[in-house]
Order: C-alpha cells, then sequence, then structure tokens
C-alpha cells in the first residue's frame, strides 16, 4: 500500500520532485562550502584519555611550546663565514614572520667547553658562537660531542643543523579549551543542568570557532615560513619538519585528494557506465544522483559541525560506491523489464522496476546502519564521526536514488536499450557454471582462503608511522627522514618522574667553603625540595639512571633532560659532578633565555618532578609503539627502581598509541555487534536462520581476505585501515541481500536450484558485475596517491570489491544449492 502511493507519488508529480531535490541540493550546497577539514592532533585524541588530561597538565607546568624545526644542510662548511652569515639572514626573516615568538639556531645556544670555564662564570657571561672571540674548532667539538647538541642540533658528521623556530604561547586557545573540558570533566561526573548545557553548547561553538580560524592561522603561518626557506632551498638543503607541519600538509593532502581524485573517480566512472550502457541517460542519471547525494550529505554535515579529518576523509568514496550501487540496479532492473514488456508505458516500466527493487534496497541501508553502527561506539570522535558521516550519507543515497532516478526516467522517453556490452560479457555464465560443475574446487579454494586469511590475522599489528603516510620521493618524507636520522628523530615521548618528599637534610660538610657559595648555608637546613636546593646528588643519580635506561633503545634517537647538563658538567669539570650548589647557581641566576634551553623544560622543583624527552626514530622499521611504551613503564619500575605511581608517561606518542588500541578492541568488539545486528536483518527480511546464517558466512569472507593479505603483507592496521572492516562488511552486504532476493524470486517459479542459479546469475549479476566493474576501475585510481592512507584505502576497496562480487557469487549460489535454505519445493527434484 505505502510502496504503491510512493510509486503513484514520484511518476505523477516528477517535475515538482526535480524541481524540490534540486533545491535542496542548492541549499544545502550553499553550506557544504563550510565543511571544514582538520588534521591536526586534536582531532586524534581520546576526549575522555586520563593521559591527556594529565598531558595537558605536563604541558602547562614546562616550556613546551609549539615548534618548527628546519633541517638545514648547507653547501659550505657548517662554521664558515658563508653558513654563518646565511643561518642570520635566514633567522631574521623568520623572526619577522607574525606568530613566531623566537628562533633557535647553534649560533645562540650556550657554549659551556669552548673552553671549559666555572659555573659562576657561566652565569656571569654565557658564551655563544656569536660571541665573537669563541673559539670556532672548540666550538665544532663541543656541538658534536656535546650531550647537549650531538644529533639533536647539529648531526653527528656535522653537516646538517636544526634551526628551531618557537610558536608565540596561544593563551587564548588555550582558556576556550579548558573551558569546554571543564563541562566534558563534570559531564563524566554527573548530569549537566539546563544551564550548563547551554554553557556546554556556547563553549563548544567557541572553541570551534577559534580552532577552525587558528588552523587557517596556522596554515598562513608554515606558507610563509616556506616561502621563507625557498629562495635558500634553490642553492641548499632546507627541509621543514614538526608535529604542526605534519598536520598542516596531511590537510593539504586529504584536501587534494579529495579534489583530484574525487574528480578523476567521476571521470573515469562516467567511461565505465558509458562502455557498459552506451547511453547518455544511464551515464548522466548515475553520476547526478551521486552528485546530489554527495552535495547534500556534505551541506548536512558542515550545518551539523562535523569535521573531515584523516580517518573520515574517504566518506565521499564510500558514499559515492553506496550511491551507485543503488541506481545501477534500478537501472539494470529498468532494462530487464524493458526487455521483458516492452509494450509498457514509461510509468508502468517505473513502476515494476521500483516494486522490484525498493524493498532489497531498503534492506541494504538497514544493514550499511549494522556496520557503520560499529564505527560509532568507540571513543574516537572522527571515527565516531565517519559513522555518522555514513549512516546520514547512506540515508540520502536511498531518499536521492529513488526521487531522482524515477523523476527524471519520467521525463525521458522510453529507448530501446543497448546491449552491445551485455552479450560480450560472459564472466555472469562462466561463475554459474562453476557453481553447478566444480562445487569441489569451489570449497578447495575457500578453505585455502580460510587458511591464508587465519595465517595473516596472525600476523596483524597495529600501527601509526607518519613518515609511512607519505611517499619517499615526497618533500614532507625526506624532511622527516632527513630528521629521524641526522637530528634525533621526530615523534615526542615525555616521562615524567615524581619524587618522593624527602626531608633529610643535606649534610653541611659537602657545602663548598667557596665565597660566593657562602651565603647559601645559613638557609642549607631548609627543606631539600625548596627550589634552590632541590637539586640533591640521589635526585640527580636517579635522573641519570633513567636518562641513560631511555637512550639504550635503538628506537630512541634523542633523549634530554637535567642528566644532559650532568653530562656536560662532568666533561666542563673534568669528571667531577655539578654539585647541588653549581645547579642551584644556574636554576637562580642563569638568565631565562638560556634556562628555557638547559633547565626549564625538564625540572619543575615545584611538583618534585623531572621530565624527560624522548624522540623516537619514526622511521625505525622494528618500532611497535604499544611494545614499546609497555616496556618502558615496565622497566622504569622493575630495572631502574623506581615506585610505579612515581612514574607517567605523557605526550603525543602516548595519546596516539592509546587512540589506536582503543581503535582496535572497539573495532574487535563490535564486529561481533555489528555480525549480530545484521544476521538478525537477514532473518527478518528472509524468515530464515539458516538463510541468515549462510549469508553471514558469505560476508565474512571479504572481511578475512582483507585482515589477511594486510597481516601477510605487513600492512599495519592504523585509524586509516582499520575502518576497512565495515567498509568491507557494507559492500558485500549489498551484494548479499541483491543476489538472495532474486535468487528467492526466481527459486518461486519452478523450485528448481540450478535453474533459479542460472536465471539470478542471467539477471541481478548484471548489476553486480557493473557496479563492481565501475567503482573497481574508478578506484583504481588512488593508488597514484602520495598520500598512502588514500592509497591503501583504495586498494583494499578494490580488493573488497573483487571479493565480494567473487564471493556473492559463486560461494554464496555454491551454499544455497548445497543446503537448499529455502526449502524444497513439492515434485521439485532440484
Amino acid at each position: 500500500m505505502i510502496l504503491q502511493k510512493y510509486i503513484d507519488f514520484v511518476t505523477d508529480y516528477a517535475k515538482a520532485i526535480i524541481v524540490f531535490v534540486a533545491l535542496a541540493t542548492g541549499i544545502w550546497g550553499y553550506y557544504a562550502q563550510y565543511l571544514s577539514i582538520d588534521a591536526s592532533a586534536e582531532t586524534l585524541l581520546l576526549e575522555n584519555d586520563a593521559d591527556l588530561k594529565l598531558t595537558r597538565e605536563v604541558h602547562a607546568r614546562y616550556i613546551s611550546p609549539d615548534y618548527l624545526l628546519v633541517a638545514y644542510t648547507p653547501d659550505a662548511a657548517m662554521l664558515s663565514d658563508t653558513t654563518i652569515k646565511t643561518i642570520q639572514t635566514l633567522k631574521q626573516s623568520l623572526l619577522q614572520i607574525e606568530g613566531v615568538e623566537s628562533v633557535t639556531t647553534l649560533l645562540d645556544v650556550p657554549l659551556l667547553e669552548s673552553p671549559p670555564i666555572a659555573i659562576t662564570e657561566v652565569v656571569k657571561n654565557v658564551r655563544t658562537l656569536s660571541t665573537p672571540d669563541t673559539n670556532k674548532t672548540l666550538a665544532q667539538k663541543e656541538l658534536t660531542s656535546s650531550p647537549l647538541y650531538a644529533n639533536n642540533l647539529v648531526s653527528s658528521d656535522f653537516k646538517t643543523t636544526a634551526i628551531l623556530i618557537n610558536l608565540k604561547e596561544d593563551s587564548t586557545y588555550t582558556q576556550l579549551l579548558q573551558k569546554r573540558n571543564t563541562f566534558i570533566e563534570l559531564k563524566e561526573t554527573r548530569e549537566l543542568s539546563a544551564d550548563e548545557k547551554k554553557q556546554f553548547l556556547t563553549a563548544k561553538m567557541e572553541f570551534k570557532a577559534y580552532n577552525d580560524a587558528n588552523r587557517d592561522t596556522m596554515h598562513q603561518l608554515i606558507e610563509k615560513v616556506r616561502a621563507t626557506l625557498k629562495p635558500y632551498q634553490e642553492k641548499e638543503e632546507l627541509f621543514l619538519g614538526g608535529v604542526m607541519m605534519i598536520s598542516d600538509d596531511m590537510i593539504g593532502f586529504v584536501k587534494n585528494d579529495i579534489a583530484i581524485y574525487g574528480t578523476a573517480i567521476l571521470v573515469i566512472m562516467v567511461l565505465m557506465l558509458w562502455i557498459i550502457f552506451r547511453q547518455i541517460r544511464f551515464v548522466v542519471l548515475p553520476i547526478l544522483v551521486s552528485l546530489s547525494a554527495l552535495i547534500i550529505t556534505t551541506g548536512i554535515n558542515a550545518l551539523l559541525g562535523i569535521e573531515i579529518t584523516v580517518v573520515s576523509s574517504n566518506y565521499v568514496a564510500m558514499q559515492l560506491i553506496t550511491t551507485l550501487s543503488l541506481v545501477i540496479h534500478l537501472i539494470v532492473s529498468y532494462r530487464e523489464e524493458y526487455l521483458l514488456f516492452p509494450h509498457y508505458t514509461q510509468k508502468e516500466l517505473i513502476a515494476i522496476t521500483l516494486k522490484r527493487m525498493s524493498i532489497p534496497s531498503i534492506f541494504i541501508i538497514l544493514t550499511s546502519y549494522a556496520g557503520f553502527i560499529s564505527l560509532m561506539t568507540c571513543d574516537i570522535l572522527p571515527i565516531i564521526d565517519l559513522g555518522m558521516m555514513m549512516n546520514i550519507g547512506v540515508s540520502i543515497s536511498l531518499a536521492t536514488a529513488y526521487l531522482l532516478f524515477p523523476t527524471v526516467m519520467m521525463l525521458l522517453a522510453k529507448k530501446d536499450p543497448v546491449l552491445v556490452f551485455d552479450k560480450a560479457f560472459t564472466l555472469n555464465t562462466v561463475f554459474a557454471y562453476a557453481v553447478e560443475h566444480h562445487g569441489k574446487k569451489i570449497i578447495a579454494v575457500v578453505v585455502l582462503i580460510i587458511a591464508f586469511s587465519l595465517y595473516g590475522v596472525t600476523q596483524l599489528f597495529v600501527e601509526n608511522s607518519f613518515i609511512n603516510y607519505f611517499k619517499q620521493n615526497t618533500e614532507i618524507y625526506k624532511g622527516m627522514q632527513k630528521i629521524d636520522n641526522n637530528l634525533g628523530g621526530t615523534t615526542p615521548l615525555e616521562i615524567v618522574i615524581t619524587f618522593p618528599e624527602d626531608k633529610t637534610e643535606v649534610n653541611a660538610s659537602n657545602v663548598q667553603s667557596d665565597d660566593l657559595l657562602d651565603s647559601f648555608e645559613d638557609e642549607f637546613e631548609q627543606n631539600t625540595n625548596d627550589a634552590k636546593y632541590w637539586f640533591t646528588p640521589e635526585k640527580m643519580q636517579t635522573i641519570e639512571r633513567v636518562h641513560d635506561y631511555l637512550d639504550s633503545f635503538p628506537q630512541v634517537g634523542n633523549v634530554s633532560s637535567l642528566a644532559t647538563l650532568s653530562k656536560v658538567g662532568r666533561i666542563v669539570k673534568e669528571g667531577k659532578d655539578f654539585d647541588n650548589f653549581e645547579y642551584a647557581l644556574l636554576y637562580s641566576e642563569l638568565s631565562l633565555e638560556y634556562r628555557k634551553i638547559l633547565l626549564l623544560p625538564y625540572v619543575n622543583t615545584e611538583h618534585n618532578e623531572a621530565r624527560f624527552v624522548v624522540r623516537i626514530v619514526d622511521s625505525d622499521k622494528n618500532l611497535r609503539r604499544d611494545a614499546l611504551l609497555a616496556q618502558i613503564k615496565e622497566e622504569l619500575v622493575s630495572k631502574v627502581g623506581l615506585e610505579p605511581q612515581n612514574v607517567k608517561l605523557v605526550g603525543m606518542m602516548v595519546l596516539y598509541n592509546n587512540m589506536l588500541q582503543s581503535l582496535f578492541d572497539s573495532q574487535i568488539a563490535t564486529l561481533g555487534l555489528a555480525l549480530l545486528l545484521l544476521g538478525s536483518m537477514f532473518l527478518f527480511l528472509f524468515r530464515s536462520f539458516k538463510i541468515a546464517l549462510l549469508a553471514m558466512t558469505v560476508n565474512m569472507v571479504p572481511i578475512s581476505v582483507i585482515f589477511g593479505i594486510m597481516g601477510a603483507t605487513g600492512i599495519p592496521l592504523d585509524m586509516m585501515s582499520i575502518t576497512i572492516a565495515s567498509i568491507a562488511l557494507g559492500i558485500t552486504v549489498d551484494n548479499t541481500i541483491h543476489y538472495l532476493y532474486r535468487f528467492r524470486e526466481e527459486l518461486a517459479h519452478d523450485g528448481d536450484y540450478i535453474a533459479s542459479m542460472h536465471r539470478a546469475h542471467g539477471t541481478i549479476a548484471f548489476g553486480m558485475f557493473y557496479y563492481s566493474l565501475a567503482t573497481i576501475v574508478g578506484f583504481l585510481v588512488l593508488v597514484t596517491s602520495n598520500f598512502i592512507p588514500t592509497l591503501i584505502f583504495g586498494l583494499l576497496t578494490v580488493i573488497v570489491l573483487l571479493v565480494a562480487i567473487v564471493s556473492d557469487l559463486i560461494f554464496s549460489p555454491l551454499l544455497v544449492v548445497v543446503f537448499k535454505p529455502f526449502g524444497i519445493k513439492k515434485g521439485s527434484s532440484h
């Protein structure tokens, strides 16, 4: 009844509906321009992660500004007049850029060994390379051997140096973030009041608005830095790096891929649709529906404030797959009805097509919901957003397809379908023959696939390497590799250790008699955690043990801590350690400019803790972040001797790893839920437990193959590829429902399973093949992307499409023929 009313509505009011959809597309298209893309670190974090809160607290206590890093390899010698002049000129140019707080180069850092001088002299007169009488030979020796600078500020071969561009602190961002997070934390403890909910909404909107504007500001700053470097890059080697630059470049890659490959996919699909159908109407109609659905969805996402991230950037391609499937199946069904009833009017042909295809299409969308709901059960906002985007997208795709297809066709005159490709295409009959005559071979192949998949699954690992997101010929890859190999690594990890309260008084006999230090003695009986007397030998020994332990890992490029200064002190004092008064003197009397370099990033006496800044070599092929973090946390207790409650691992590496582990756990846990929901859908649609079980078995094949291939080839499960299970499920479900629904229709004629299988392959299989063929060829273009996540997504999607079509047209019908889940008609022998 409802179906007939819908058919009457779309056929009687075709023009009005087309105008309505056109207006909707235009209105939502206006809002679509406001869809924002955000690839910043903030988007990839678990908002309820305790480590995120801890990281923010730690960063608030230490000097840890956002920064960009330039890896500079001059043609001339590092300390030649030419190179020094270049560094000075470049520094001055960079300082002119709005948003840059300071620039630190090898000309600015304190030299403590060129020549070695007493600490009392250091605090009075800090020597740098810019000091006129500095001995360059001694300076080079210090820079290449000092724990402060070797493989950190300069490379071990002294051919590359880092230029650190410190960015101005954004206090407004911090305030708005804290304001928003206050309500998030409050929400976790109790229900927000009506007034608090309004304030929370306002805080979220204010933060998002500022963050969007700030992202554009940061992009402009980075572009200005690149423009400043460009004249120098024509003659010498300069690479820009840093977490901020990586985030900005990822946004650029995502934007380019959406624009370039979205257009390329459409162009290729137009070509494929022409080859298949050879009629303009059946080329324009799928593209028209796809574009309309995509524009409307994008506008809705923009209005809802859903942002595109690295994770969700492929929603365009995924919605395109869904929409094309719906429209191509409608076209194939219409052409089939036309050949069966050529004397019918256009309205009658459309009515028959809609009656045949509406129910399976609705169930396809409902089952797609089940697949994408699994994405919405994790704690990571971009993954939740992707699930939301796709649920909105498939709904819009269904509505647009079933409004535009019948109405546009109503305005077009009947026209004989061109069957050139159909007559030449024989794969459907080949598959049908294989099912009828080679069942045992098919089962053997499936068993081999299962064995391969089980092996591959055992080799799967969760990993997220930023350098491997880019091809080796790209500037960003070269820059990250340069920093990894020459300047101590790219990915930051921070370890904070808290010291137990120590009321022990320091033995006065250890106090030096130097006149300059005598003034300290009267206060010496104070608590040793006092800022000036914090640096006890016991603490320094602990800090050195932790430092040396962290530095022992091959995956660690550089460790910076208070122990770094301690090791320099040992060199300056010819094997003797700095005593606590010398540390106190540096802490109290050294100018702020140099304390920001040597002390303040690594010690906070108020909180009685020390901080270690570790840079991980992101390009290390053997790096397994989760295992490394677990090992460090465990061995700082078991080997170094710290108390578990006094050890905290924070920073970007920890937060990204938490995100990946959460995503992996949630996907594994919710995959079962998705399969249960899909099984329920199949059970409701076909009213048969046996059919539901059969359908679920078929749907597991593409997922198993994909995970098997990923494991066997070493493709890690990361924030992009881990969503492929949901995508594979969505694609396979489409084909399975179409095929089983049509098989049941054909079986109702004579009860002959073999004959019904051949008829199903001769009808619905065309739509399944055509949709798969068009999308496979279209998605192959993604393998040319410089952004590896896009490349892998395209490749895995193509494999899913191939496996899905084979599974649904060979394995599925074989199971149906063997187990006869639809029952046996009386009098039928098949």
